[in-house]
């Protein structure tokens, strides 16, 4: 092999091993950068509905869902205790009898789709009718079947009609309106647990207490000023329009339903 032809072989050689280590690898494009992930704002913290009215102390299961969960609820306290049969500021008549004309009347303009029940207490028991709505039938029955006899237990009436309530307003989910009615001519039998007991249940709860004291003026602890509404009826007109305030304060009365 001649000179020249082993030069040359050689210095391709050179100028392949210079090309190999010039060659540089080249890196693969960068990934694009991933942004982070969009959170969607917490919502405001769900109230311990358990804690509050009408759901404190209730089942974890609840009792099936009202039809109207609006619906407006009122449930009356019937005095038929023994002084309910004197005449008093009722005329010739006995208060007894006066007063269950008038509030059979009153039901009658209660509207068909509220709910309406009564504790009428009378010589140590009482007629009782649960919440309904629909034709009042029933609760006037209920009502005309009270003799008038007995003591006055008015904290045993607003603890049964509160807890009526409060078991109603637990299948209205807490929607509608709920007012306990009071008709009463005596004093309860224990004055400041009443009041004591009022007083709880207006904290508590956004239930509303009507009361109309029939013959005895504006002293009574269902009055109180500012918490109850209280309405002093001196004769049977006074006491049929006590009674036709007690819608006229929930809106939904029409006088037209309503005789004098």
């Amino acid at each position: 092999m001649s000179k020249k032809l082993i030069a040359f072989i050689l210095f391709l050689s050179f100028l392949m091993l210079f090309a190999a280590c010039g060659e540089k690898e080249i890196p693969p494009p960068p990934k694009p950068a991933q942004a982070d992930p969009v959170q969607e704002p917490l919502p405001d913290p769900v109230p311990d509905r358990a804690k509050e009215w009408p759901f404190a102390g209730a089942d974890e299961t609840l009792a099936e869902l009202a039809t109207d969960l609006t619906a407006k609820n009122y449930f009356l306290i019937f005095d038929g205790s023994g002084s309910m049969a004197e005449s008093g500021c009722s005329g010739r008549r006995r208060k007894i009898d006066v007063a269950k004309e008038a509030v059979a009347e009153w039901s009658k303009s209660v509207p068909s789709d509220a709910n309406l029940g009564v504790f009428a207490f009378y010589n140590n028991k009482a007629a009782v009718l649960p919440l309904s709505s629909g034709p009042r039938d029933q609760f006037i029955r209920a009502v005309n079947s009270v003799q008038a006899s007995g003591r006055t237990p008015l904290t045993q009436a607003a603890d049964y009609a509160f807890k009526e309530l409060t078991g109603q307003a637990r299948r209205q989910l807490g929607y509608g309106e709920y007012t306990i009615v009071v008709v009463t001519d005596g004093i309860a039998n224990s004055a400041a647990k009443l009041a004591e007991y009022v007083g709880e249940i207006l904290r508590t709860s956004p239930v509303n207490i009507y009361s109309i004291g029939f013959c005895i003026g504006e002293t009574h602890s269902l009055n109180q000023p500012g918490k109850t509404t209280y309405k002093a009826a001196d004769n049977p007109a006074q006491l049929r329009e006590g009674l036709k305030e007690v819608l006229a304060e929930s809106e939904i009365f029409d006088e037209t339903d309503f005789s004098n």
